[in-house]
């Protein structure tokens, strides 16, 4: 599977999207989670770690993180910046795909993979278990993963005519971009795969009542609206229906005691 889609998406990665408001907004939704997750001393093994300001906040904590991304640009772009954060001792890098992780990684208190990293993978029960191989039992998985279906996608493609756009997420098997082959899991599914290795805890919408990152022009231009928008995806985007119709939801998944089916 190329990834060199991400590689060429390096060099604008922060200016079109880590700088933007909006995702400021929705890492702060994730950077809560992580900080209820993961206390200073723990270890968290990060997969599509982007250009790293997810792997920067945790250390900022006192979190150790072993970064991975397919991407070798956008590794690249991590390491400049742990290198200037002086977080070496706290953040290593490694070229990593989901289908490479395995249990000689060694065990972390959870893993993190945020905005949409998941989407990527083929074979998503394949991938789970080899994070619980990595997971210690009560560790947990912190996961953004792009839904199937998002009535902010609906309405802003399908006024514009562009059904295609307003459709693709549910299409069966995926869509192909660049290369690659971009799938959209529904909560219930991600669930259910996981489910021999991992259990649901909680489910966070990221982009529900929020517009989406590519209605970011929108709302610079609406932020009065915009940020009554966020307070109330605050208060209400861990309740049903919220998850199931954002652009992302965060799933939080437990380690389970027992080992099962890891062979």
């Amino acid at each position: 599977m190329s990834r060199e889609p991400f590689d060429g998406l390096a060099a604008t990665y922060d200016e079109a999207f880590t700088d933007t408001p909006l995702a400021q907004y929705f890492r702060r939704r994730v950077w809560d989670r992580c900080a209820a997750l993961w206390p200073a001393g723990s270890r968290v093994l990060e997969l599509s770690c982007g250009t790293g300001a997810d792997a920067l906040y945790l250390a900022s904590r006192g979190v150790q993180v072993l970064a991975t991304d397919p991407a070798a640009a956008m590794l690249a772009v991590t390491r400049r910046k742990v290198a200037t954060a002086g977080a070496a001792a706290l953040v290593s890098c490694r070229r990593l795909r989901f289908e490479e992780v395995d249990g000689r990684l060694g065990r972390f208190d959870g893993v993190l993979s945020n905005f949409g990293g998941l989407n990527c993978v083929d074979d998503l029960g394949d991938v789970l278990r080899r994070l619980a191989g990595c997971v210690r039992p009560g560790g947990a998985l912190l996961l953004g993963v792009m839904g199937p279906l998002v009535p902010w996608e609906l309405a802003w493609y399908g006024w514009r005519g562009e059904w295609q756009r307003a459709l693709r997420r549910l299409r069966p098997g995926g869509v192909a971009w660049r290369g690659l082959r971009i799938r959209y899991p529904s909560i219930g599914g991600l669930r259910r795969a996981a489910a021999p290795w991992f259990e649901l805890r909680a489910a966070t919408a990221l982009g529900a009542l929020v517009p989406p990152p590519f209605a970011a022009a929108w709302a610079d231009r609406q932020p009065g609206l915009a940020g009554r928008l966020q307070r109330w995806e605050d208060r209400c985007g861990s309740h049903w229906p919220w998850p199931w119709l954002a652009d992302h939801y965060l799933l939080e998944l437990g380690r389970r005691g027992a080992d099962r089916r890891l062979a």
